[in-house]
């Protein structure tokens, strides 16, 4: 027993308590950020950012490279940095990558910023999406009176427009000074990048104080971030980065379906099919399938709307398109109600997204496709309908006057008849016999008034 006792107390001997870095070793995660500034970008952020406080990391490096992005899902993570009790590593990278627009919002936002060599930032001035009509574009042939009046009237116009640009602008000068202000950056510059959309490199951004890092590399940014002290709720943490584990957190499968979804040319198409498919159910009740699809189809586009920019008069007037167009193949108007519902669907696609963030619009040729395939259908449902029109009727009431029935029985004033294999009920002015055919007068309910055939008529 004392030689076990003696053994034990020589291996502890040895190996010693655990040392700081085995004992405090802790996680780092890493995510990447290409691309447009999005919900599903920003809900991506949010999750992994929601996994590293949980894990207690030590800082999250998010990899960037954005032309900028939807103002609400940057405001978001913006909101979720400041919060985090977890650093935000932000780091502009590969090469040729850059942070524009609600990118620099972003690197300003993070607890650190850093970027590679030959990456870029700034140019962050709001997307005017109403950009106002500058009078004296065009000269007015109009008398002078009228000539004054309407200049008059442009000049407040544009009066209106210019407040309402300084108003959007002033809103974003503050919202980055701000940020500017808590991370102790440049201010002065982030104005400039707000009002002149200036842009900088990572060289220049690193002497004027934009960023805080220049890393040709990412393990040239973790040898610089360690030993850093930042700022986190108030209280000075400093980071260590030699003991550290990297995880890389990548999108999980509801991120890549919330991406798919609110693309607005996916928006787009799954709305048209959910209306689609609508219309083909009320046109065929119990056809089922055409109704399912389009169901779904169009809750996950109102799901998608809800999240993206959306014009609402845009989508009003494509509903107004659609019906107009559903009412030309059903009413045919010489064409007047297809081509406005034509022009209608078209002005509303394009004005759907309201923001003129490059590349995140419907595109012309989604636009062009839809409206394309739309009006062959209808053109071809009014094809059936004009053509239906020389039909004779084969059913119905109207089908009913006219036709020849044969008496079931004979009768002076009420009988039986034979008409379409059917026995009904008739009523005559001229005793019949059985065999003897008659034209069907009219209809009341299920009584038929028939009128006995010629001789004549029957050989005819």
């Amino acid at each position: 027993m004392r030689l076990w006792l003696l053994l034990i107390s020589l291996i502890l001997s040895f190996t010693g308590p655990l040392t700081p870095a085995a004992a405090q070793s802790q996680k780092a995660f890493i995510i990447d950020i290409d691309g447009v500034i999005s919900p599903a970008t920003a809900d991506y952020f949010s999750r992994s950012l929601e996994q590293a406080v949980e894990a207690n990391a030590a800082f999250m490096l998010v990899r960037l490279d954005t032309p900028g992005g939807l103002d609400l899902s940057m405001r978001d993570m913006i909101k979720q940095i400041i919060s985090s009790p977890v650093p935000v590593v932000t780091y502009v990278t590969p090469g040729g990558a850059r942070a524009a627009s609600a990118g620099t919002y972003l690197l300003y936002a993070s607890h650190v910023a850093a970027m590679t060599p030959a990456t870029n930032l700034g140019a962050a001035t709001p997307v005017q999406v109403a950009p106002g009509f500058s009078p004296g574009e065009e000269k007015s042939p109009l008398p002078d009176s009228e000539k004054d009046n309407n200049q008059d009237a442009e000049k407040q116009t544009a009066k209106d427009d210019d407040a309402m640009t300084r108003k959007v602008v002033n809103d974003a000068v503050a919202y980055i000074k701000g940020l500017a202000e808590l991370r102790g950056r440049n201010a002065e510059w982030a104005e400039k990048a707000v009002r002149d959309a200036a842009s900088l490199t990572a060289e220049a951004a690193l002497k004027q104080n934009v960023i805080d890092i220049l890393a040709d590399n990412q393990r040239d940014l973790l040898q610089q971030l360690d030993g850093r002290k930042v700022n986190v709720l108030g209280s000075e943490t400093t980071l260590e980065t030699k003991s550290v584990t990297l995880h890389e957190i990548l999108p999980d499968w509801r991120n890549k379906v919330l991406e798919i979804i609110t693309n607005p040319n996916i928006a787009y198409i799954l709305m048209m099919i959910g209306i689609y498919g609508l219309i083909f159910e009320f046109a065929n009740p119990g056809a089922i399938v055409p109704g399912t699809i389009g169901s779904i189809c169009l809750l996950l586009a109102l799901f998608s709307f809800q999240i993206l920019p959306i014009n609402y008069a845009g989508l009003a007037l494509m509903l107004l398109g659609i019906a107009l167009m559903v009412a030309e193949a059903f009413q045919p108007s010489f064409g007047v109600l297809g081509l406005g519902g034509v022009a209608a669907f078209v002005a509303g696609s394009v004005m759907l997204i309201d923001t003129e963030l490059p590349g995140y619009g419907v595109n012309i040729g989604v636009i062009a496709g839809v409206t394309v395939s739309t009006v062959a259908f209808f053109l071809m449902a009014l094809g059936m309908v004009l053509r239906n029109r020389h039909h004779p009727i084969v059913s119905g009431r109207e089908e009913m006057i006219g036709a020849v029935c044969v008496a079931d029985e004979s009768f002076n004033e009420r009988g039986k008849v034979l008409i379409h294999s059917e026995r009904w009920t008739a009523t005559t002015r001229t005793p019949l016999q059985k065999g003897d055919k008659a034209i069907v007068k009219a209809m009341e309910g299920l009584t038929l008034e028939v009128e006995a055939m010629g001789k004549e008529e029957e050989t005819t």
